[in-house]
């Protein structure tokens, strides 16, 4: 067994506990340090964890530890600082989505890792829940034929603004937020984008941001998506938090739907599959799904570190992600198509 790969987490709020609850699952890592500006955090969190080494200032963590990687799991203003300073040291990286506030930025955290000689992963965790892999995996087995027509939909009442307040306060949201995963998805499963447009619509009058969005995407092969999410849309039962996809192809059709259903139809009939994701030990339902998709991801990072090989979702990659959010954003302020080349 190899010695586990060192590292330490930036940032220890509401989403972080579950990257350190993965890391303490995953025996090629230890996370030896923790940091963040919040005395009272960094004892709650490094308590709960049993993690002894805690920093206020991420330059201190850099300067003092030997770290294999380190995991920042900060809020977006901070990252291109934190990259720049992770690559400074010489220390691969993952970043959380979204991955920059612009794409000036994105492109510079890219290339100073780039420069640096170090690996850049964004913790873009959707693309690993274990029912999207099974829908990738059923798309490429070929039994719906060439696929012309998907759609990735999120659609949910669920209050996330309880648990992450910021998320009401920003001028943009589900977008920038909730969007990126499901764009991503649609990159995933379809192929990149040639081009798309969007509508958008603030439903909540509490909130500052967009809460609805629907968008759609060309993609390089012809394929056509619909990808449209909402924070706005009341449910029984409440679907939180899972994505549904539907695929037509040239041979079937292909329908991920509420409670983890996999339905195939073919002209040799119809297979329903459960794909549900299993409950990890510190999982709780109904994040289980994300959760799990945490610990994939993670788990993938450490293997392209002892490989050497460039992560699915490095920075280089998550650039196109994040180009599509531009583009939203674009087309929907200006109602029309905005081609990716131009972001």
């Amino acid at each position: 067994m190899s010695t586990p790969l060192r590292g330490a987490v930036i940032g220890c709020g509401f989403f972080a506990l579950n990257q350190l609850h993965a890391w303490r699952d995953l025996p090629d890592a230890t996370i030896v340090a923790i940091c963040d500006r919040d005395p009272a955090r960094l004892v709650e969190v490094g308590d709960a964890f049993d993690i002894a080494t805690r920093y206020t200032d991420a330059a201190d963590l850099f300067a003092r530890e030997r770290l294999d990687f380190v995991d920042i799991a900060t809020t977006v203003p901070s990252h291109r600082a934190l990259v720049e300073l992770a690559a400074a040291h010489c220390v691969p990286v993952i970043c959380q989505k979204p991955f920059a506030a612009s794409m000036a930025d994105a492109r510079a955290m890219v290339a100073a890792c780039d420069a640096a000689g170090v690996p850049l992963m964004v913790h873009e965790n959707f693309r690993w829940q274990s029912a999207i892999l099974a829908v990738k995996a059923a798309i490429e087995t070929g039994r719906i034929g060439q696929p012309f027509w998907g759609r990735v939909s999120f659609r949910s009442a669920y209050d996330v603004f309880s648990g992450q307040p910021y998320l009401a306060t920003g001028s943009r949201f589900i977008i920038e937020d909730l969007g990126i995963h499901v764009l991503d998805v649609a990159r995933f499963l379809f192929g990149d984008v040639t081009r798309l447009t969007a509508r958008t619509r603030r439903v909540n009058p509490a909130i500052a941001g967009e809460d609805v969005a629907t968008m759609m995407l060309d993609h390089v092969d012809g394929l056509t998506s619909i990808v449209d999410c909402s924070y706005a849309t009341r449910l029984a039962p409440e679907p939180f938090p899972e994505t549904f996809v539907e695929v037509d192809g040239s041979l079937g059709t292909l329908r991920l739907s509420q409670g983890y259903r996999l339905t195939i139809t073919t002209v040799d009939g119809t297979s329903v599959e459960d794909v549900s994701p299993p409950l990890l030990p510190w999982a709780s339902r109904p994040w289980h799904n994300i959760q799990e998709s945490v610990m994939l991801i993670q788990r993938h990072w450490l293997a392209a570190l002892r490989t050497g090989t460039e992560p699915a979702t490095s920075g280089r990659d998550n650039l196109k992600t994040l180009a599509l959010v531009e583009a939203a954003y674009a087309g929907a302020s200006e109602e029309r198509w905005v081609a990716t080349a131009e972001i």
